[in-house]
């Protein structure tokens, strides 16, 4: 399974955050910090936001951090949110599949995607940020 650009990003903005202490780096500086365009950035930490995860203020002295809800947020539960609930496969697209009627792939790859999900449940972002991954993420940290 290959997750998402925004999936993979939402899940670094929430570990950069959580080893940012008592600094509040800037969507901007996060998006510099990730090498990811801030255009997309600015839309993952908006959907971070909006989920609770983290908190935005706007001007000066303003920035990102995580909320307490974000640190214990479960890696399955955020991974499920970015991703949706779609199926591994595309069975009834443009072209459906000939097989579609008696296929058992389908169900097999579902069970296989949830199998995933509930192997990153039980993971917390606070437990990514775990060593040795959290100081490479503050020595990756363009602001002190």
């Amino acid at each position: 399974m290959r997750l998402l650009r925004s999936t993979d990003l939402a899940l670094r903005v929430l570990m950069r955050l959580a080893v940012a202490g008592e600094s509040t780096p800037t969507t901007r500086e996060v998006a510099a910090d990730m090498d990811v365009p801030y255009t997309h950035a600015a839309k993952v930490v908006a959907e971070l936001q909006h989920l609770g995860l983290l908190a935005a203020r706007r001007g000066r002295g303003g920035g990102l951090a995580l909320t307490e809800e974000g640190r214990k947020a479960s890696v399955g539960a955020v991974v499920r949110t970015f991703e949706g609930d779609g199926d591994v496969v595309e069975c009834e697209g443009a072209t459906p599949c000939p097989l579609h009627s008696a296929c058992r792939l389908r169900g097999a790859l579902k069970r296989a995607q949830e199998a995933f999900f509930a192997s990153l449940d039980p993971l917390t972002v606070a437990d990514m940020v775990a060593a040795p991954t959290g100081p490479v993420l503050l020595g990756i940290s363009r602001r002190p």
